[in-house]
């Protein structure tokens, strides 16, 4: 089997795909031949050694952790699952960017048949990180929040999630994604000069939330648009976090199947949109993160071994 590859921390060309044996499940795990997996910012900022501290590399390294695809074999204490299922699911192990990837069964759910392959093997971290973002800034109905990189992998969840939880959301997005915004539901803001007075005018002066899945500021913003530091939530300015005492809750934070199965519902019932900005064969794999790195896709980048 085919699988991406790092031998040590660097830029796009470090990436390689390689011939490696294919593993055999383990009690409580099983095989799945995937169909699509996610690609993300963070495993770019692994891969690069600029979270070594936090998660530190073992070389050779693979990657990857969001996956969907279908049950090739099971190990000794699976219930529940059976060989040709469909599932989408998560690892912790940095192992998805392959042909064939090996999972916990706690880490799987059923693939709902109306969820694309490509929005099932994106899902987990993105979802998950913008399910706990929302969490973070404890929306009510009524409040308004503004959500930065709105039209992002995260971003774009985000703002439906916040939409859902009965709030005004204001995206800030690019010119091509306003339209896109507007159509789900959200008050398109552009970017750059005159932007804090242009969300002041959305939000007829009351903005009470603040998700910032973008970086470069936009926690400053958020002070200056007087939001309480804990009702702002960041998932990239950690300068930002220990500046204000904002919040830095991301996927760890929603990082179960419970919440996979929910997202993967909201998706099937027509009440969350995924958007896939682009696949790529594995193959391609630093053509992928080379797309991804410059930030103005809508939606999410996937493989597709």
């Amino acid at each position: 089997m085919k699988a991406v590859k790092f031998e040590k921390y660097g830029g796009l060309d470090v990436l390689q795909v390689e011939e490696v044996e294919r593993p055999e499940p383990g009690a409580g795990q099983v095989l799945v031949k995937v169909k699509a997996a996610g690609i993300n910012p963070g495993e770019a900022a692994i891969r690069e050694g600029l979270m070594a501290k936090q998660f530190p590399a073992t070389f050779p390294s693979g990657e990857g952790s969001d996956f969907a695809g279908i049950i090739e074999a099971i190990g000794s204490d699976v219930k529940g699952f059976s060989v040709s299922d469909e599932v989408l699911g998560f690892t912790n192990n940095r192992a998805s960017h392959a042909d064939y990837v090996l999972a916990e069964a706690d880490h799987l759910v059923f693939r709902p048949a109306n969820v694309s392959w490509e929005q099932a093997g994106g899902l987990f971290v993105a979802g998950t990180t913008a399910r706990a973002s929302v969490n973070a800034v404890s929306l009510k109905p009524g409040d308004t929040v503004v959500v930065s990189g709105a039209a992002g992998g995260v971003g774009s969840l985000a703002a439906q999630l916040a939409k859902n939880a009965g709030a005004t959301v204001i995206g800030i997005a690019g010119a091509s994604n306003q339209q896109w915004l507007a159509d789900h539901g959200i008050i398109p803001v552009t970017y750059g000069e005159g932007m804090i007075e242009r969300i002041r005018d959305a939000g007829k002066g009351k903005i009470n939330a603040f998700i910032d899945t973008f970086g470069h500021g936009y926690v400053d913003l958020a002070i200056k648009l007087g939001v309480r530091a804990d009702r702002i939530n960041t998932i990239i300015d950690f300068a930002a976090v220990a500046k204000y005492g904002v919040k830095a809750d991301g996927s760890a934070k929603a990082a179960n199947a419970t919440v996979l199965a929910e997202l993967a519902g909201l998706i099937a019932a027509g009440k969350l949109d995924m958007p896939i900005a682009k696949t790529y064969p594995l193959a391609k794999v630093q053509e992928a993160y080379r797309d991804l790195e410059q930030r103005h896709t809508r939606g999410k980048i996937v493989l597709v071994p």
